[in-house]
Parts: C-alpha cells; sequence; structure tokens
C-alpha cells in the first residue's frame, strides 16, 4: 500500500503572471519539452518512449496524447501570450487556461492597478487554478512566475499569492521572482513602490522565493560568459536553466529530493527565511561551447561557490559581505557522478573551509544527485544547480527599502494609487505595513548572522506574546 503511495506524482501547477513572468515561463517550457522528448506540439517523439522520467508532475496526458502544461498563463496586456499563441509552441498550451484581461490596457506599471483588476476577476482565475487542481491526483504545490517591479507580475502575481494561501493553505507555493537590475536607471519610475509592495507578499503568502535578480545575472552574463551587453533573451535563458534544472529531482527520480517538501525542508530552517539564490556551473547560453573541458564533482562544486561570491558581491559592499553566513546549500548535480566523489568534495570544502556557515544550524551542503535527459546532449558531464539560503540577500531587501524611502519622502507618484480602492482617502498604511516587514525581514537575516540567533526568535516572540 505504502509503496504505491510512493509512487504518485507530486503534481505540481506552474501560474505564470505578467509580462516577465510569461516570458520566463516560455523558457522553462521549451527547456522541459526537449529534456523529456516532448515535440513542440506536446505529442511525445518516438525516441522518447523509454526515459524512466516523470513527465505528469509538470504535464498532464490529454485523451489524444497530447502532453499539455500544468500551466495557467495570465497577463493583463496580450503581446507576450499572443506571442506564444502565434508561435511553434502555440497548441502545447490548454487554451481554456490562458487569461487575458478583457480590455488588453495592462498595469500600467502600478501595483496596485494589477492587484485591483485581480481582485475583480478572481472567479475566473481561481476557476482555472481549482480545474487544474482536480486534474490532478496528488497535487503538491505551485509555482508562480513573475516580476516584482512592474504591475502585473507584482500587483495581480500578490493578490494570486494571497488567494492561493486562502483557498490552498496545505500546499507549497514556491515562486520564481524576477528582481530588477538595480545597476541601471529603470525606466519604471515607481519600480521601489511595487517592489516593495510585493516583496510583503512573498515574505507573508510564499513558502519559497526562488530570486532571481537581474542584477547579479547580468553580472554573471558579463564577467563569466564575457557578453557586453546580455540580451533579455540570454539572461531568460539562464533563468530556465536554473528553472529546469532546480526541479529535475522531481522530474527523474533519484533517491532523495523527489518531492517539493523534501527539496524546501533541507534549505528553510526558519518560516521567514525563505528567500533562495542561486548558482550554476558550467554556464552557456544557447549553444556557445565554454572552455571548460574537464568537469569534476569538485571542479562543480568550487565554482558553485565562486558563483555565489559574484551574486554576493551584488548585494553588499565587501566588508558586509564578508559577515554573510550560510543558513544552507542545496547542490543538485546532473551527470556522471560516482557518490564517493561527491563525499571526498564535501571533505575538502569543510577542510579548507570554504564555506562559513551560521553557528546555530548544521553546517549542511545537501547534495542531489539527479540523472540527466537522456534526449539533451551537453558539451561537459557534469553540471550543478546551487540553491542557497544566504544572509548577504538581506542586502537586496536594503537596497529595495532604500529606493522605496527616496520616492516615499518626495511622496512622489502616490496619486496613481490613490486612485485604487486599497489606497483610497490618502490611506498609504499599507505602504507603512509593508516596509515594517522588509525590515523585520532584514533585521531577522541579520541576526542569523549572528551565534545567538536562536534567542532573538525568543525575544520578538515574548513581545508579541505581550501585545496580544
Amino acid at each position: 500500500e505504502q509503496e504505491e503511495d510512493d509512487e504518485m506524482p507530486r503534481e505540481i501547477i506552474t501560474i505564470q503572471v505578467g509580462q516577465c513572468g510569461n516570458q520566463i515561463g516560455m523558457e522553462f517550457w521549451k527547456q522541459l519539452c526537449l529534456e523529456h522528448g516532448i515535440g513542440k506540439d506536446g505529442l511525445l517523439e518516438d525516441f522518447a518512449t523509454q526515459g524512466g522520467d516523470r513527465k505528469d508532475v509538470f504535464f498532464y496526458q490529454a485523451d489524444d496524447q497530447h502532453y499539455i502544461p500544468r500551466a495557467l498563463l495570465m497577463d493583463l496586456e496580450p503581446r507576450v501570450i499572443n506571442g506564444i499563441q502565434n508561435s511553434e509552441y502555440k497548441n502545447l498550451f490548454n487554451h481554456e487556461n490562458i487569461y487575458l484581461s478583457e480590455h488588453g490596457g495592462g498595469a500600467g506599471n502600478n501595483w496596485a492597478s494589477g492587484y485591483h483588476q485581480g481582485e475583480q476577476v478572481v472567479d475566473d482565475i481561481m476557476d482555472m487554478v481549482d480545474r487544474e487542481a482536480d486534474g490532478s491526483d496528488s497535487l503538491e504545490g505551485f509555482v508562480l512566475c513573475h516580476s516584482i517591479a512592474g504591475g502585473t507580475g507584482s500587483g495581480m502575481g500578490s493578490y494570486v499569492l494571497e488567494t492561493l494561501n486562502d483557498r490552498y493553505s496545505k500546499k507549497l507555493v514556491q515562486t520564481y521572482s524576477v528582481f530588477p537590475n538595480q545597476m541601471e536607471t529603470s525606466d519604471v519610475v515607481v519600480q521601489p513602490y511595487n517592489s516593495l509592495l510585493t516583496l510583503k507578499r512573498l515574505t507573508l503568502n510564499a513558502d519559497c522565493v526562488v530570486v532571481l535578480d537581474n542584477t547579479a545575472l547580468n553580472r554573471i552574463a558579463v564577467e563569466r560568459l564575457h557578453l557586453a551587453n546580455p540580451t533579455f533573451a540570454q539572461t531568460n535563458s539562464l533563468v530556465s536553466t536554473v528553472m529546469s534544472a532546480s526541479t529535475t529531482t522531481l522530474r527523474y527520480p533519484g533517491y532523495m529530493n523527489n518531492d517539493l517538501a523534501g527539496l524546501l525542508a533541507s534549505l528553510i530552517p526558519t518560516p521567514r527565511c525563505h528567500f533562495l539564490m542561486t548558482g550554476y556551473t558550467p554556464l552557456t547560453v544557447e549553444r556557445q561551447v565554454n572552455m571548460i573541458r574537464k568537469t569534476t564533482v569538485l571542479d562543480v562544486m568550487r565554482r558553485l561557490l565562486q558563483t555565489k561570491n559574484i551574486m554576493v558581491s551584488s548585494y553588499a559592499r565587501t566588508k558586509e559581505a564578508s559577515q554573510a553566513k550560510y543558513i544552507s546549500i542545496l547542490n543538485i548535480i546532473q551527470g556522471e557522478v560516482d557518490p564517493t566523489q561527491v563525499h571526498e568534495s564535501l571533505q575538502r570544502i569543510r577542510e579548507r573551509k570554504l564555506v562559513n556557515f551560521v553557528e546555530w544550524g548544521p553546517a549542511s551542503i545537501q547534495v542531489a544527485l539527479s540523472r540527466k535527459s537522456p534526449y539533451v546532449q551537453t558539451t561537459h558531464r557534469v553540471s550543478g544547480l546551487m540553491l542557497a539560503n544566504h544572509t548577504s540577500i538581506r542586502h537586496l531587501f536594503s537596497k529595495c527599502l532604500g529606493q522605496y524611502e527616496k520616492l516615499r519622502k518626495k511622496q512622489a507618484f502616490l496619486d496613481n494609487y490613490r486612485k485604487f480602492p486599497m489606497f483610497a482617502d490618502n490611506d498609504l498604511s499599507e505602504f507603512d505595513e509593508s516596509r515594517e516587514i522588509i525590515e523585520g525581514l532584514v533585521d531577522e537575516y541579520k541576526a542569523c548572522e549572528s551565534p545567538d540567533y536562536i534567542k532573538w526568535g525568543m525575544e520578538v516572540l515574548s513581545y508579541s506574546i505581550f501585545y496580544i
């Protein structure tokens, strides 16, 4: 009885919201089709019948043998979704799972507009979600793809998160959240407002947030891939690599981490510190062949730790970065790997103290070995993805707060928000509350860096009990 249960697929429903969410979502589905041998029209290729893979976690089979993504595509303006519907992948998706706003005017890069429109069409959206959930045998959770800076992915995405949290409180919600590039001046002047309001929901309503930071992605593309001006297509291809690699253990079952809960349990020891950064190696974009000829497990593990340094330096100045510590690491290694090599690599990393862990937790680098798709040829034998919970991410949130404070001091652009019910009658408490929650998040990550973090939680707790 029990064994049969273990074999049950744990399905995951992907929800893509807004322009960015649908762009990275589409890249993800292209990659999944390649890895599972599914053609652009959803039909299984002749060579792909013996894969031993679990297609049914992310796809379901229609009556006519088509594999259809368990995906919902929604946007308030039609351009990106129309592009998908006119592409070679037009027959891949279930057309009933596409929501486009009737007026197609978008959310004007305004969180309040996206949130308000989400509220008004929530019944249509939740009908799609419920229908997809009813079609699953044992739904494990949801994955949301969106950006935090614009209007639809941030505002409507926030509303969807809150609603999922209410209606499917027992299910896991993981997000792939794109953070704006902070090195460049944005064409979205209200980006700091949108980001802060979305961050509140990511803190309270998601179980795990994979931070896809455009600043760091760009830096990786420039420094590692030597691309002078990385295009969106190139950074999106990095994103789809990260997304597909982070789901391989669910799709190619091995010994461990065969479900989302197992994957996240090792990474998230405390409920609020659930923001993960990623590293991937060897990096290639499109068909560019890298110069790395030989990849051993140790090379891959070591390079993953270096990629982290690029990430961290995007967030923090060096002095602060040196105090930052790992809370936990999960490396997913794909390819021809002998488990004893993994063991030896871990020993070496520990002996050389290449990793600085928080004192209050077990110094855990988990390694999950995963099979590679037999249908995708790569130039390297071993590749690795790192998902890391690292305290330097607090500097990213501090930056968001700093940019928010600048705008808010000038009372700039607030009229755009006052037009909507949540901010009517000049009620800006939603901003203040969001700021407080993100300040609390920054404080908690900072507290994680000290040995007596465990006590810190208690002080805050006794405080709140006192207030109740």
